[in-house]
């Protein structure tokens, strides 16, 4: 919309862009006002210095285009002037909303777009963070959207009907809505695969672990894999990816956009691998659950709808293996500030690795630690009773023997692995398909309903009750047990849930002392 009172020479128009709160897009309205006074430019709205340093970049961009600035005062104002507007995206609003109160393009031409983009002094577009959630902001609102050309395929996965525009330049999108040069809509665009993912075959002996990391798997479980240095802890891990479904539509839709917003998406292209993260043990709390003066998204949020893998889990801080409490338990992540509060999702599968002890052998034979059983205890109290709580499976990784490793491989390949993952998997979505939505796996399903689809039978419950009562479990304990056994039953392909999968969830609840003395 432009706005011009001739009597006072004064020239207004608007254009919407978006601020982002998380992978929310909030509308934000661009004013801009041409009027007779000292000649500059200035920006109010709580621009951040990004956007304050748009002043000159539209300057340029416009200058480079042809487009001659009027020697007026320029005032731009970023409404709600109390939201506080981040990010290099508010050039392109911002130039175009010139252009339309100069009369370089049509007033009624940006009426029905949102806009957003960054750009470069010589008038082309750049690339930016968060073209997925506005574009499906914009659609929301009954609005097309106008990108660079770069993020424009990530923009085209929001609808197949909206408006998109996605541009090289200011001179190829002024041209367009002159009629002169007409821009094609972008295609959605989709990641080819990189390389194949390792394969279970690969490893030699770990029956038992290869067995519960299809539990795993199967149920969304998280997992605790103890054992010495070299016995595969790693390797296992790395070949959870090569057995997990493919995303559907509405996980890869949220994976996306998390990955749009941390500029992580290659060209604007999507991909269904599930996203496997391995952060390393020095990570900060900001870096593992977000934050920072952005509020950026972390590792934990990242991992959504996918695998968040700590190796060397006690040498990680204590203080930040405590905050993934809550995003475990509730699958978000609140990232709380004096003037704003953000929402990060955060529903990840847990995969963690770790050595008994601080010199890695305890309980090998003919092995002793040097400092008897200190060694073991003050290594494993890193890890909090109330973290060790929530995870589901844990598992003994003992060292692999010369036999082992000399025997041809007969294990299973990921791919015949994968098959009983995605049938489990698939039952699991037959059953929670009238639950609320985030509801998809046995591991996320509440403790109410999986009170019901795993009640066992009476020899299976008096088991439970027994291990309950003589182990001390905890309420969570009693459910994750539950939901372990229900995963198990879903792999058989079996409707009740029996003493022997029961006693098989149980059996990875209470693994060896060496985990038990983290408790």
């Amino acid at each position: 919309m432009v706005v011009i009172l001739v009597g006072m020479s004064v020239m207004v128009s608007r254009v919407q862009t978006v601020a982002f709160q998380g992978i929310e897009a909030v509308p934000v309205d661009v004013q801009v006002m041409v009027a007779p006074g000292k000649i500059g430019m200035s920006i109010v709205g709580l621009p951040d210095k990004a956007v304050a340093e748009s002043r000159e970049r539209v300057q340029a961009a416009l200058h480079a285009s042809g487009l001659a600035m009027p020697p007026k005062r320029v005032t731009i104002n970023l409404a709600p002037a109390d939201l506080p507007k981040e990010g290099s995206h508010y050039d392109l609003p911002i130039a175009l909303c010139l252009m339309a109160a100069l009369g370089a393009i049509p007033s009624d031409a940006l009426q029905d777009f949102m806009v957003l983009g960054e750009l470069s002094l010589d008038g082309t577009l750049t690339q930016i963070n968060g073209a997925l959630p506005a574009a499906i902001g914009a659609n929301g609102m009954g609005k097309g959207i106008i990108c660079p050309a770069d993020s424009g395929p990530e923009a085209a996965w929001a609808d197949d009907e909206m408006q998109i525009l996605a541009p090289h330049s200011l001179i190829a999108l002024a041209n367009h809505f002159r009629g002169t040069q007409v821009l094609s809509r972008p295609v959605a665009a989709v990641a080819k695969p990189v390389g194949n993912l390792p394969d279970l075959n690969e490893i030699k002996g770990q029956e038992t672990a290869k067995r519960a990391l299809e539990i795993a798997a199967a149920g969304g479980h998280n997992m605790l894999m103890a054992g010495p240095p070299g016995s595969g802890k790693s390797m296992l891990a790395t070949r959870l990816a090569g057995i997990l479904p493919p995303l559907s539509p509405r996980e890869l839709l949220e994976v996306s956009m998390i990955a749009s917003i941390s500029g992580q998406l290659a060209e604007g292209k999507l991909s269904d691998r599930r996203p496997f993260r391995s952060p390393h043990h020095s990570a900060s709390m900001a870096a593992m659950v977000g934050g920072g003066i952005k509020a950026r998204p972390g590792e934990v949020s990242m991992a959504h709808n996918g695998v968040l893998f700590l190796d060397e889990l006690p040498e990680f801080s204590p203080q930040v293996l405590d905050s993934l409490r809550q995003p475990l338990e509730s699958g978000e992540t609140v990232i709380a500030r004096a003037n704003y509060r953000v929402n990060y999702p955060s529903r990840f599968q847990l995969i963690a690795a770790m050595n008994p002890c601080r010199c890695g052998m305890a309980g090998e034979p003919g092995h002793r630690c040097r400092r008897g059983d200190r060694c073991v205890t003050d290594y494993q109290e890193r890890i909090s009773g109330p973290f060790l709580d929530r995870i589901d499976i844990r598992v003994d990784v003992p060292a692999v023997s010369a036999a082992d490793i000399i025997a041809p491989s007969l294990s299973e390949s990921s791919d015949k692995v994968a098959k009983r993952v995605l049938k489990a998997r698939r039952i699991q979505e037959e059953r929670y398909s009238e639950a609320t939505i985030g509801q998809l796996t046995n591991a996320t399903a509440s403790a109410k309903i999986i009170e019901q689809v795993a009640c066992a039978d009476s020899d299976g419950q008096k088991l439970l009750s027994d291990a309950a009562n003589s182990m001390k479990f905890s309420a969570r304990a009693y459910h994750r047990i539950l939901k372990v056994a229900r995963t198990i039953a879903d792999l058989e392909g079996v409707q009740e849930v029996r003493r022997i999968h029961l006693a098989e969830a149980i059996a990875y609840r209470t693994t060896s002392e060496r985990l038990a003395n983290a408790a």
